[in-house]
């Protein structure tokens, strides 16, 4: 019988190994997916962006750098340290634009591949979902503001929802004054408390 460590990383080699997309984007898909099996952190996206497909790194972006910065306030080290963060998304490639000139949206089949297995496969701690399409597949037809302001529950396990820290994202912020004031301060400490960096 394999161990569960050898059944994640089977499973995580499938991940990084898929190609089905690659009609469907007109280019060569790129799996991103970064962690390990007992990953504190679950860290749930919608999708790469296109300087993640370049460089094969989460978050590597003007994104990325808000969220380890401004809202979680850790290094670069300890947020692509695999012992705390697995990092995933509803789709694991970048999908390229659409003709109205932002991302695609990811393609339904990849969270139903691939997305179940894993959070099944990591024995983490608490689960962390960015942007209104991850929290949708956990929570369909729900409010995205009332749930980024709520506390939840995946598999018996603390979920926070964010919203995509993209310096895009400029009227969500300016109509919800109190998330940045109040609540994802709240969230910052559950980070810590999880990567055990409370004194």
């Amino acid at each position: 019988m394999k161990s569960s460590e050898i059944l994640f990383n089977e499973l995580k080699q499938e991940i990084l190994n898929c190609r089905r997309c690659r009609e469907k984007f007109g280019f060569e898909p790129h799996p991103v997916v970064m962690g390990n099996s007992n990953s504190r952190i679950i860290h749930i996206s919608q999708a790469p962006s296109q300087n993640v497909y370049n460089t094969l790194k989460p978050w590597n972006d003007a994104s990325g750098n808000r969220l380890r910065n401004e809202w979680y306030h850790i290094s670069d080290e300890v947020f692509y340290n695999p012992d705390n963060f697995f990092f995933t998304s509803i789709a694991h490639c970048y999908p390229g634009k659409s003709s109205n000139g932002g991302d695609r949206l990811p393609p339904k089949i990849c969270a139903k591949t691939w997305l179940v297995r894993e959070i099944e496969a990591v024995n983490n701690k608490i689960f962390i979902l960015v942007g209104s399409k991850a929290a949708d597949f956990f929570f369909p037809n729900k409010d995205f503001t009332s749930l980024v302001f709520k506390d939840h529950v995946i598999n018996g396990k603390s979920a926070y929802v964010l919203p995509h820290p993209s310096p895009l994202n400029i009227k969500w912020f300016k109509d919800n004054p109190d998330f940045l004031n109040v609540r994802v301060k709240e969230i910052e400490t559950k980070v810590h408390e999880v990567l055990e960096m409370i004194d």
